[in-house]
């Protein structure tokens, strides 16, 4: 049986380094999000052969990610299919990317069936495009822009930071109560997630930037670099209200991220969580690719 723990901020010292050595493109296998939603879905932690394992617990039902590093996987998939079975639970795994698939069918050959988490899947777009916006199917972002920066001539972006950051929280509950009528399940657990992501700003080593109108902070964002190719962005927040707003975070964050990370190619925005006005918003900026996940349930053959 493996021995899991609760995740702490100390963790991050080993698990980042497994996690880089992996350099998978899933937004749940960053040590953020993992910290961040670790007391919605009871994340625990454990290092087994050189490699991390994460165990949660979905509609009551537990599952593992695809365990992080490197050396040989074969002996951890055994320790995890221990561990399952001596908690008399079935042996299943969560966010299982095409990449992971094949190793699982070379580690196990046919013992595992997988399904799509759609409402999972990771909306992943060109970097260089979300700066730009060019292009006929991005025609209406631009206009959204120029609409929002005639209206609101004195607006300004800034990098988030120890001098600002509580203005952001204070526009975050703003914006949880005036969208807490929809979707109010998802925006309490996301609440608490973003909370965590406040409150642990510096030592997850995260960046932000904010949108101002006359002094008011009516937009923010939060995200890090994924992996060697790719910046995740955890959290998005604007007044609807207000026209453009959305779209001149993103643009702006966007030009952060490629003026300080260069050699970065794509932004992942992480899923939609099934919620029908986040897919048809990320589905607007026309994605590159979408990073599909799956459930790998084991079975004896």
């Amino acid at each position: 049986m493996i021995e899991f723990k609760e995740i702490e901020l100390a963790d991050k010292k080993w698990m980042e380094p497994l996690l880089v050595t992996s350099d998978m493109r899933g937004c749940h296998q960053n040590y953020t999000n993992i910290f961040a939603w670790s007391k919605i879905y009871n994340y625990r932690i454990a290092e087994v052969n050189h490699h991390l394992v994460v165990k949660g617990v979905i509609n009551d039902s537990p599952y593992y990610f695809f365990p992080a590093g490197s050396d040989d996987i074969l002996s951890v998939f055994e320790a995890m299919k221990q561990d399952a079975a001596t908690c008399s639970h079935e042996f299943v795994l969560a966010g299982v990317s095409p990449e992971n698939m094949a190793i699982m069918n070379r580690v196990f050959p046919e013992h595992f069936e997988y399904k799509p988490m759609r409402e999972s899947y990771d909306y992943v777009y060109l970097l260089d495009k979300l700066v730009k916006l060019t292009g006929n199917k991005l025609h209406s972002k631009r206009n959204h822009i120029n609409r929002f920066i005639k209206e609101n001539p004195d607006w300004s972006f800034e990098r988030l930071s120890s001098e600002n950051i509580a203005e952001c929280w204070e526009m975050n509950l703003e914006w949880c109560k005036l969208n807490s009528a929809h979707e109010q399940d998802e925006i309490a657990k996301e609440c608490c997630a973003v909370r965590r992501c406040f409150e642990n700003y510096t030592d997850l080593g995260l960046d932000g930037g904010l949108i101002r109108v006359q002094g008011r902070v009516i937009a923010y964002t939060m995200g890090e670099r994924l992996n060697s190719d790719t910046y995740v962005i955890h959290i998005e927040k604007a007044f609807g209200e207000i026209a453009g707003a959305y779209q001149i975070v993103n643009r702006e964050f966007a030009a952060f991220i490629q003026q300080n990370y260069p050699e970065l190619v794509y932004v992942n925005r992480e899923e939609d969580m099934g919620i029908e006005g986040l897919r048809k918003a990320k589905s607007s900026y026309h994605p590159e690719f979408l990073e599909e996940k799956y459930f790998a349930t084991y079975f004896e053959a």
